[in-house]
């Protein structure tokens, strides 16, 4: 059955969000990536699949390596969704502060 990988299922992982975090500053190969782990290296290879396949590692061979790297542009369309839902937040939370500064008060 192939499924269609969706992004926010991608990053809803603990461990894909690790290694998402670890190729932030450098890109590495899958072992190297792996060595950071407590798991098997098959399991971290499937993780590397699913975000390669949601856009947000890409892949680079060089010479019998690949190295993975960290594809920020996808990351900025999930900030970008998510960016109106913070808002909201923010602004509901702010009106929740006054309501408790106002309450103290009393």
């Amino acid at each position: 059955m192939n499924l269609r990988r969706d992004v926010f299922q991608a990053i809803a992982d603990p461990t894909r969000r690790s290694i998402l975090l670890l190729l932030t500053t450098q890109s590495m190969t899958a072992g190297a990536i792996a060595s950071n782990f407590d798991t098997a290296r098959p399991t971290v290879s499937k993780h590397l699949q699913i975000l390669t396949e949601c856009e947000l590692l890409r892949q680079e061979q060089q010479g019998r390596e690949i190295y993975y790297h960290f594809n920020p542009n996808k990351m900025k369309e999930i900030a970008e969704f998510i960016e109106p839902f913070r808002k909201m937040w923010d602004t509901k939370f702010n009106k929740l502060e006054e309501v408790m500064k106002n309450y103290k008060k009393e």
